[in-house]
């Protein structure tokens, strides 16, 4: 797997279409709110032109791409927290996922309904995403409860725990975002993180414009944009129905259909180089006879445990991970010739792998 997320958005600003353009999986979708009755999950292959190289380099028997899974909930309004609308009864379905991507809606269509009956980005941002603070207030509240009662039975920790608990309660009841939280120790960092709250997750905001807005900068394009950049957050801009158009092309055909609209890459391929920049992921490959395999792995990431991620076994007999470059396989076109060149370089358990490297994992169990 290489990361899941869940997207997130306002009803009929184009979350369903999205997600059926990105997964082909054909979910339900109405210009009416509330079309989307139950999450729907769907497995995307991340396309990678270097795993298409290795396969047709070393012709494994199958190729197997690593995969990005978006799970889509129904749309969010005003007092989903409290049970509002159809949103609500999802949100706890998105409480691990790796990242939210965020639908706005950027653009003008008098046939599909706005909730609010206007179409204002910073606003719809600020109603999501104020849900989203009310459901963790919940869970923090939760949280805070428990910790009180193991405080009075005389717990270690359990008062400093209950401490951070009304600090994190002060902190989203004044209207902020859990990621925006400062944590002073470890403790605080690991319980943070053990409340998997929405609003402490990595958030890729995606603006949805008309197809004839796709190459120019709009006025809820820059709205959005300036919002994002408060907190440093990514912002792509795509067209859900020219998404749609393109899933329903040949693979072959959809880079010119792309190019005739002036984009270079699709809006899947922008979503998923973003979230892999957002989430500090890099891909590697291992390559043998029966197949060409690319794995996701966070940046930092140790030859020992990125040989784990390959087979459990790779990891406890783990001996030592002989490296080739992708670049250089790609450039010389064999493993032979990589190797008469020196260009196979040999590294024991703590070598930090890097995108693009392929990795042959020499081990003993």
């Amino acid at each position: 797997m290489g990361f899941n997320c869940g997207i997130v958005g306002l009803p009929n600003v184009g979350k369903s279409t999205l997600f059926n353009a990105l997964t082909a999986a054909h979910a339900q979708v109405a210009n009416y709110p509330f079309s989307t009755i139950d999450p729907n999950v769907g497995i995307v292959p991340v396309p990678d032109r270097r795993l298409d190289r290795l396969t047709e380099i070393f012709k494994p028997a199958k190729t197997v791409p690593t995969t990005l899974e978006f799970l889509d909930i129904a749309g969010l309004v005003k007092g989903a927290s409290k049970g509002e609308g159809l949103g609500n009864q999802f949100l706890a379905q998105i409480r691990n996922v790796d990242a939210i991507v965020h639908i706005i809606r950027c653009f003008d269509d008098p046939d599909i309904a706005h909730i609010d009956g206007s179409i204002n980005p910073r606003r719809d941002i600020e109603t999501v995403e104020m849900e989203l603070i009310l459901k963790d207030l919940e869970t923090v509240e939760r949280r805070l409860s428990e910790a009180e009662k193991r405080a009075k039975s005389g717990e270690k920790k359990a008062k400093e725990e209950a401490d951070f608990y009304r600090h994190a309660r002060e902190h989203l009841g004044a209207g902020r975002l859990a990621r925006s939280l400062p944590t002073h120790a470890d403790e605080q960092q690991t319980w943070l993180r053990d409340l998997h709250l929405l609003t402490n997750k990595p958030v890729l905001y995606v603006c949805n414009v008309h197809e004839k807005h796709l190459a120019t900068e709009t006025d809820y394009v820059s709205q959005v944009e300036e919002f994002a950049a408060k907190e440093a957050a990514k912002v792509v801009v795509i067209s859900a129905e020219v998404e749609a158009e393109v899933s329903e092309l040949p693979e072959g055909e959809r880079p010119s259909f792309l190019l005739e609209l002036g984009l270079m890459e699709s809006g899947l391929n922008q979503i998923i180089r973003e979230g892999y920049d957002l989430l500090h992921l890099i891909t590697f490959f291992s390559v043998n006879p029966n197949e060409a395999h690319a794995w996701t792995v966070r940046k930092g990431t140790t030859a020992v445990k990125a040989a784990g991620a390959i087979h459990s076994d790779f990891e406890r007999g783990f001996i030592r991970a002989e490296i080739i470059k992708f670049a250089d396989l790609d450039r010389l076109g064999s493993e032979a010739a990589v190797k008469e060149h020196g260009l196979l370089h040999i590294h024991g358990r703590d070598y930090v792998v890097e995108d693009g490297d392929v990795m042959f994992v020499r081990f003993n169990v």
